[in-house]
């Protein structure tokens, strides 16, 4: 298996490993191992740089990431071709708090605010963040079809959802062209959907890979197992890690490599 891959029938192609960055504008309300800081600018800047000299294309954040958006609109100036964007909708964090929206009004108004925030004129991939009710969100509020509309005026290239339950999941693969999921060794029931999305060629972005860091913090070589487990599905586009440090970046795509050899 290559590192760079096509993802789905999207048309962009993407590093094997995404980096997360959620830890770029949000230290509250996570669920990680350990404490963090924030990176200040130069910290973030020699991150991304990392990244894209361990040859990393694929960028995940998200309007409920805190300042994350606003913070790579800067970072990544004079850089926007060598990425691929992922963004979201849906969710908001506000004073500590998230908070749902689903409505078409409110996708379009993110979508549009965070084209500003990311100083660009189109996201790559924009995804809806499911607040766990995946199918009332896809069947009642209109949500995916407000992406088809903005994917229409060329605004976004693919849409999808951040998905939570099997059964979002593969009402997602049906109706859109990329699914985010959960899949690592301790939870593994959202394998059907990663089978339908390689059944119909959709892309697919692993989340969780890792347990939010709860793997890699577990004694043995957790993360080379969890990789190995992840790429070893044929409906695998990419993993999405999320890390501030550069030491940890370094030996996750490492490990990722180790698994695509084996597959």
């Amino acid at each position: 298996m290559s590192w760079l891959r096509a993802l789905g029938d999207t048309g962009l192609e993407v590093s094997a490993l995404g980096l997360g960055t959620v830890k770029l504008g949000r230290a509250e309300g996570v669920r990680y191992p350990t404490r963090f800081t924030i990176p200040d600018d130069a910290q973030a800047a020699s991150l991304l740089a990392t990244a894209r000299a361990l040859g990393i294309n694929l960028i995940d954040t998200a309007p409920a990431y805190g300042n994350s958006e606003e913070r790579l609109g800067k970072l990544l100036a004079g850089q926007r071709d060598e990425w691929v964007i992922c963004s979201k909708v849906g969710e908001e964090f506000e004073q500590g708090v998230s908070r749902f929206d689903f409505t078409p009004e409110h996708t379009i108004a993110s979508v549009e605010r965070s084209l500003l925030r990311l100083n660009t004129d189109v996201i790559d991939i924009v995804l809806v963040h499911s607040d766990g009710d995946d199918l009332g969100i896809i069947r009642r509020h209109g949500t995916l079809d407000a992406l088809a509309a903005l994917r229409q005026r060329g605004l976004v290239r693919a849409i999808g959802m951040s998905t939570k339950t099997v059964e979002g999941g593969l009402e997602a693969a049906a109706r859109s062209d990329v699914v985010m999921l959960t899949y690592n060794p301790v939870h593994r029931q959202e394998e059907t959907v990663l089978a339908e999305c390689a059944r119909r060629n959709k892309g697919t972005l692993i989340k969780k890979a890792l347990a939010s860091g709860h793997l890699a913090a577990a004694e043995g070589d957790s993360v080379q197992a969890s990789m190995n487990l992840v790429f070893a599905h044929p409906g695998t586009g990419a993993a999405i890690i999320g890390t501030i440090s550069e030491d940890h970046l370094q030996a996750n795509v490492q490990a990722v490599h180790r698994a695509l050899a084996e597959n």
